[in-house]
């Protein structure tokens, strides 16, 4: 029995293995380059776009509160006064899933409008820049908390997150798109209610908008991919999007369309910067005003979001002036609408759903980035703090058991605790609560401290897995080991523990498991493009194309690494209740039983 099993389970992984090798080498259709094209590139200048005509007239703004009216010159900026986390080098915070603003290139660099802007910004102040992916919802907490000098991610400037974070003079601005089904009944923002689900990114300024300026309750989801892919598949009436964002999502034969625009002068796009830092907001602002002056923010702007500045703002201080851009509009007009006004019938559902999810040659391209980056990292994430959890949960099951109250108590309480907050919490706890005191050790680098708030994670857990097997042990193991001579701590730790041990593997590994599914939390904290584990590098490809696929093909992985784990663990434990593989009993062995008889 135990050999057909083993078969079993060789067979399953090279299935496995063979269903990665057929993906990676491209079954299904050919082409490196999914059928939007790489949304995280430079669409040039002939992609220009002319200001909406259809702007929601409730979206009128007051006059520009916070643009300075001057910057200071470059030659009295101090670099060493400007607080930085590391001398000379500019952390930056950013996001890799909305381009063109913001996001992670084939190659996998930062990149889009907002951060080679940052760059250009950086080398007039001699500066050297560093990005690190992260979550919109922790990045203003992360820039307040010192875990990076900048936010960069076409953040808008709302009161709210003034209160928060300083920003910059505005270095772009944006409309609100509302994108429904072609068809709809809705056809601008006054015609969304209460019985409508409109989706938004949580945390954005578009979320804001939706609940405190239309005053409804949207559906929030975590990436603009993954709203779009809501609409289209209908689980979602409308989608509240910036305006580059959208545009760019929207393909012929999406059977969506913008049905209307809304802008406010008061919120521009801006880099955020911790609380207080004056200096660094000053120096931002000068090469802010240098690039503008010389022509560098002209060509990156023409370059990533060629659109028409709407009448009334320019980025920059109000002494600058204002960028020598093309004119959009007239190149807009030039090449006319992007469907030559002809507008494809949309797809059917199995057709979305196929290129949603099973675009072959994004599987392919998905699979070296994910075999390279993303599967060493998980690894190393996951061994590292099973290893460390597995070591504190023993000791948190031994306390446990104690019949010393003051060790039985805080193992019970530090057991509540841990099991009883998301994983989320703990590890945004660990990496900004605790990041700022060790950052000396650390090297402000929160990949380590991302795989102990892991293990503390997962040490409750195993903790409690520990403690019922070592208490489901036998007492007469316990008095037979006490009858022999063994005290009370040896007997423990040479009888009663390891036979409660080999009673929970399954659920120990189950727990093991787990844990490698929950290091793709670790982004929330901010990592180099190298430290990426298998969920960031697949949801890096997912935006940069639109697609999901990506994302599937990462969760192929995962099912590689966690199915021959289950069935090993299996393996192991049946091994050791048997005390070794059944086997026939050859001839010669045979007979000296029949003999002894």
């Amino acid at each position: 029995m135990a050999g057909l099993l083993s078969v079993r389970f060789r067979a399953l992984i090279a299935v496995l293995l063979l269903a990665v090798a057929a993906l990676a080498t491209g079954c299904g259709s050919g082409g490196d380059s999914s059928p939007g094209g790489d949304l995280c590139a430079p669409p040039g200048v002939n992609a220009a776009s002319a200001a909406p005509t259809d702007l929601a007239s409730s979206a009128t703004a007051g006059p520009d509160r916070f643009t300075t009216a001057s910057a200071p010159p470059l030659t009295s900026v101090d670099v060493g006064r400007l607080g930085l986390v590391t001398p000379g080098t500019l952390s930056v915070g950013t996001l890799s899933d909305a381009p063109p603003s913001i996001c992670v290139d084939s190659s996998g660099s930062f990149t889009g409008f907002d951060n080679e802007l940052l760059r250009a910004v950086a080398a007039k102040l001699g500066l050297r820049v560093e990005f690190s992916g992260t979550e919109f919802a922790g990045l203003l907490a992360q820039v307040a908390g010192g875990r990076f000098d900048v936010g960069s991610s076409n953040i808008t400037t709302t009161d709210a997150r003034r209160q928060l974070v300083d920003f910059t003079n505005g270095y772009d601005f944006g409309y609100f798109a509302l994108v429904v089904p072609n068809g709809s009944a809705i056809e601008g923002f006054a015609d969304l209610n209460r019985g409508s689900r409109i989706a938004v990114v949580q945390g954005t300024v578009q979320d804001d908008y939706v609940v405190n300026t239309l005053r409804l309750d949207p559906v929030e989801f975590p990436d603009y991919n993954t709203a779009y892919a809501n609409l289209k598949s209908g689980q979602v009436d409308a989608w509240v999007a910036p305006s580059a964002q959208a545009e760019g999502a929207i393909k012929p034969g999406d059977g969506t369309s913008v049905a209307q625009n809304a802008f406010s002068l008061d919120n521009f796009a801006a880099w955020a910067v911790g609380k207080n830092n004056q200096p660094l907001v000053d120096a931002l602002n000068s090469g802010l005003d240098a690039v503008i002056a010389d022509g560098t923010y002209a060509r990156l702007y023409s370059d990533w979001v060629p659109r028409q500045l709407p009448p009334g703002w320019k980025p920059g201080s109000k002494a600058v002036p204002p960028p020598q851009l093309p004119d959009f509009a007239a190149i807009a007009a030039e090449h006319g609408p992007r469907d030559d006004g002809v507008r494809q019938a949309p797809k059917s559902t199995l057709e979305q759903l196929g290129d949603t999810f099973f675009d072959w040659s994004l599987y392919r391209k998905a699979f070296p980035d994910l075999i390279k980056t993303g599967l060493p990292n998980t690894l190393v994430l996951a061994v590292v703090s099973g290893a460390l959890g597995t070591v504190i949960g023993m000791l948190l099951a031994v306390a446990g058991i104690s019949r010393t109250r003051w060790l039985r108590w805080p193992a019970r309480v530090y057991t509540d605790i841990f099991r009883g907050l998301p994983a989320v919490v703990i590890i945004l706890l660990i990496g900004l609560g605790v990041g700022p005191v060790v950052r000396e050790v650390t090297g402000n680098n929160p990949y380590w401290l991302g795989a102990v708030a892991l293990a503390l994670l997962a040490s409750a857990y195993i903790g409690e897995i520990f403690r019922s097997g070592i208490q489901s042990v036998e007492p007469g193991q316990l008095e037979a080991a006490r009858a022999i001579g063994l005290g009370y701590r040896q007997a423990m730790t040479l009888v009663v523990i390891p036979q409660g041990v080999r009673r929970v593997l399954p659920a120990l590994m189950n727990q093991f498991i787990a844990l490698i599914k929950d290091s793709s939390l670790i982004y929330f904290l901010g990592l180099l493009a190298t430290q990426r584990e298998l969920f960031a590098v697949g949801r890096d490809l997912n935006a940069q194309t639109g697609n999901l696929s990506p994302l599937v093909a990462a969760g192929l992985v995962y099912l590689l690494l966690t199915i021959p784990l289950t069935h090993l663990v299996n393996y192991i434990d049946r091994r050791m209740r048997t005390g070794g593989p059944d086997r026939p009993i050859d001839e010669l062995e045979q007979a000296t039983i029949a003999e002894g008889r």
